[in-house]
């Protein structure tokens, strides 16, 4: 079995597991409670709160736990701009996960003017087209870290320059926290999720700098600072706190990563030498995503044919795979349909190893010569 589908979810590392037993059997009081056992249930919480902060950063913000990357995405976008006065002009890039874009429909359907800013054929964003949204007066731009579909890295840094505190700047973090590097100097907003770092899923946060102000989504008891009622999934926060540290342990993930994809691209080259990289050059994307198209072999076809031998892939984000035909991310990056058609994307972590790559490329070498022959002409 060869699992390269790490950016829908990763497997839970023994740490987390080992934590979340212990929170469910030992730790289970509830955090709000006032007795000790309950305040030591508190203070796990708050551990991880200081442990995720301080790998982003973040020293001046506050920590909302959030349910995962959706609920956070939308409490950062819906939230913020539902404490803005009026009409507001916002922005968003043209590749968001649908937790981004379908927050800025709704956006739009209460009256705001939601500029799309455009990409290049990379995934870079077009950045006139970004600074004239700016001058006309978008008060959010959000936009996300790693693209989750291409490996494509935002140029965080140039886009605080350009915003130039003109406006909140939410980055959208689930495919790039503690994989590639990020200073909560450089946003207001940054939304990650533990199932993509070897935490369980059902936990994500929401990191906000002090002083930005949100509207929570749900309201009742008042936890997470009134942002986010509901009493914590400890076992979760206390899973997330695990992975963080068992994956800021593993020392430069992100040359690790990289060299595996980099392993993967040339075994995959050499087993269909036709293949079409999409999106940024492989040594210049995030080090655990590369998107590949197989001229001839809608992509749908070709995952099917590597389950078949036990070869898991995907062919986009995995919170609308079974919605669409074409991603929408690889056409607004100006790919032709029949291309964005055949496109896969495969996706490492850590614990990946070098045997199921080899697999992988043996699968993907005799599904495309057999599949190959039955091509549209």
């Amino acid at each position: 079995m060869a699992y390269l589908d790490n950016s829908a979810t990763t497997r839970v590392c023994p740490e987390a597991v080992e934590a979340m037993v212990r929170c469910m059997r030992e730790g289970f009081y509830n955090p709000s409670g006032v007795y000790r056992p309950a305040v030591d249930a508190f203070r796990e919480v708050r551990a991880c709160r200081e442990a995720v902060l301080k790998a982003v950063h973040g020293e001046d913000c506050d920590l909302i736990f959030t349910s995962g990357g959706t609920e956070a995405n939308n409490l950062a976008i819906l939230g913020s701009v539902a404490r803005m006065r009026g009409p507001q002009v916002v922005a968003v890039s043209a590749v968001e996960h649908p937790s981004v874009r379908e927050s800025f429909e709704a956006l739009r359907a209460q009256g705001h003017d939601v500029r799309v800013v455009g990409v290049t054929e990379t995934g870079e964003l077009r950045w006139d087209e970004m600074e004239r949204a700016l001058d006309d007066g978008a008060s959010l731009v959000s936009c996300m870290q790693v693209n989750n579909e291409t490996g494509a890295i935002l140029d965080v840094e140039r886009l605080h320059r350009l915003i130039a505190g003109r406006a909140l700047l939410h980055v959208d973090g689930v495919q790039g926290f503690l994989r590639v590097p990020f200073s909560m100097k450089h946003a207001e907003m940054y939304t990650l999720s533990g199932h993509k770092i070897h935490a369980p899923k059902g936990i994500g946060a929401l990191v906000v700098k002090k002083g930005v102000r949100l509207a929570p989504r749900q309201i009742g008891g008042g936890q997470e600072n009134n942002l986010r009622s509901g009493t914590e999934n400890t076992p979760g926060i206390a899973g997330l706190r695990a992975a963080v540290g068992a994956m800021l342990a593993r020392g430069d993930v992100a040359a690790a990563l990289m060299e595996k994809k980099l392993r993967l691209l040339s075994a995959f080259q050499e087993a269909v030498p036709a293949l079409q990289v999409n999106g940024p050059a492989p040594e210049d994307g995030a080090p655990h995503i590369v998107n590949l198209s197989f001229p001839g072999v809608r992509g749908e076809t070709m995952l099917h044919a590597l389950e078949a031998s036990g070869v898991y892939a995907s062919t986009g984000s995995a919170c609308s795979s079974k919605k669409r035909k074409v991603s929408p991310v690889l056409l607004a990056m100006g790919l032709s349909p029949d291309r964005a058609e055949c496109a896969l994307r495969f996706s490492l972590c850590p614990d990946t190893a070098d045997s199921e790559i080899d697999e992988a490329a043996r699968a993907l070498k005799g599904a495309y010569d057999a599949l190959k022959r039955f091509q549209r002409r």
